[in-house]
C-alpha cells in the first residue's frame, strides 16, 4: 500500500510541472504573436508613406536676400499631408513665406532662380500642403532659416514633416548675381 501511495504522489507532482510548463510556453507564444502583429501593422503603415525631395537650392544675393526651392514628390501609395517645412531646424511653414504653383507641375529640368523669383504665380501656404500619391509639388521659400550671404558655400538642411515621418535633404547655399528681392 505504501508503494502505491508514493506512485500516486509522484504522478500528481509531475502533472503540476507539466501544467506550469504548458502555461509558460503558451504565454511566450502569445506574447510573440502579439509582438509580431504590432511590428507588422507599424511597418505596413510606415512603408505606405514615402516622399522624395529633389532639386533643392538656396540662393543668396549680395544684399543678403535668400530664396529656397525644392521639389517634393509623393512616391508612396497614399496621400500625404505636409505639416511643416523647416530650414536649418527653424520652422518655416505654415507661418513663413512658402509658395507653390497652383497647378500640379513637375519640372522637366532643375529649378532656376528665375522660377523661384516669380513667386506671384504661386499660392502662399498658410496651411498644410496635401500631396496626392504620385504627384509632385514645387515649393519656394522666401528668407529660409536665417540664411545670409555669409552662408554661401555652407550646407543647409531642409526637413519636411508629415504625420508619420520626417524627410531630410541638404543643399549648399549658392550665390546669386541677380537681385532676389
Amino acid at each position: 500500500m505504501i508503494n502505491m501511495h508514493k506512485i500516486m504522489k509522484n504522478r500528481l507532482a509531475l502533472s503540476t510541472v507539466i501544467t506550469t510548463l504548458i502555461i509558460l510556453v503558451v504565454s511566450v507564444l502569445l506574447a510573440g504573436v502579439v509582438t509580431y502583429f504590432a511590428i507588422n501593422v507599424v511597418s505596413t503603415r510606415v512603408q505606405q508613406e514615402s516622399l522624395a525631395i529633389t532639386h533643392t537650392h538656396i540662393w543668396v544675393d549680395a544684399s543678403g536676400n535668400a530664396i529656397g526651392a525644392l521639389v517634393i514628390t509623393n512616391t508612396g501609395g497614399r496621400d500625404v499631408v505636409i505639416n511643416q517645412i523647416a530650414v536649418r531646424g527653424q520652422p518655416i511653414m505654415p507661418s513663413g513665406a512658402v509658395y507653390y504653383p497652383t497647378a500640379d507641375t513637375t519640372p522637366a529640368t532643375d529649378l532656376t532662380k528665375s522660377s523661384a523669383t516669380a513667386l506671384s504665380a504661386g499660392t502662399a501656404s498658410t496651411s498644410p500642403i496635401v500631396l496626392a500619391s504620385g504627384k509632385s509639388e514645387q515649393v519656394f521659400i522666401v528668407a529660409p532659416g536665417s540664411v545670409s550671404a555669409a552662408d554661401i558655400g555652407a550646407s543647409v538642411a531642409f526637413t519636411i514633416f508629415t504625420a508619420q515621418a520626417s524627410y531630410y535633404s541638404e543643399t549648399n547655399v549658392q550665390a546669386s548675381t541677380t537681385s532676389l528681392a
